[in-house]
């Protein structure tokens, strides 16, 4: 059994690679990843450099470790949705885009965190590219068995044409805010969900 003191170590320990990772996330979000650097992060998080390359070996796995952990807030904003919307795949999937909406029009937004990176590291090798990869397959595979659920004709399709919704209207938030054609998302998801469900007779 755990004393307290080993408790007490292991959650101390966590706390310090959390707030590692809550200030890279910040900072490489609001800046750029090639903007900041390791000194940066150690500064402005308080922790000593050493633990820093404890937790993280080099700074392209940091980057890594902060793909990975906005992968899994955005799935868990989707799982949300989905539990919303529980039996409903047609209110699944559109909740998914009202989402994204609703992100793009939040202050300080600055794109999508994944698009961001893979356009800062075009070497395919790095870390950060195979965190992307994973994750756009992972929608892909989410956007695919929505596609099946609601019945559409062609759910590859469709969720080739979501996908490419998804880094349109993350790319154009980016530069012209919600105001911009961003704005017009929900209204083309309802187009490409409607011309992939089967007419009624």
């Amino acid at each position: 059994m755990a004393t307290k003191k080993a408790v007490k170590k292991v959650v101390a320990t966590e706390s310090v690679s959390q707030r590692i990772l809550a200030t890279a996330r910040d900072l490489i979000y609001r800046e750029g990843a090639r903007a900041v650097g390791v000194d940066r992060i150690v500064a402005e998080s308080g922790v000593a450099k050493m633990s820093l390359y404890r937790w993280f070996p080099s700074k392209d796995d940091l980057i890594a470790a902060v793909l990975l952990e906005e992968q899994a807030r955005v799935l868990r904003v989707w799982d949300k949705n989905m539990e919303k919307f529980a039996g409903q795949p047609l209110q699944q999937l559109r909740a998914q885009f009202e989402s994204l909406a609703y992100a793009i029009g939040q202050p300080g937004y600055r794109g999508c965190a994944f698009l961001n990176a893979a356009m800062a590291f075009a070497d395919d090798t790095h870390p950060a590219r195979a965190v992307v990869l994973k994750f756009k397959q992972e929608l892909t595979r989410r956007f695919t068995a929505l596609a099946i659920s609601i019945g559409a004709k062609d759910p590859e399709a469709l969720a080739a044409q979501l996908n490419l919704l998804v880094d349109g209207a993350h790319a154009s938030g980016q530069v012209l805010g919600k105001q911009g054609p961003s704005s017009q998302l929900l209204a083309m998801v309802d187009l490409a969900i409607a011309m992939q469900l089967p007419k009624p007779n």
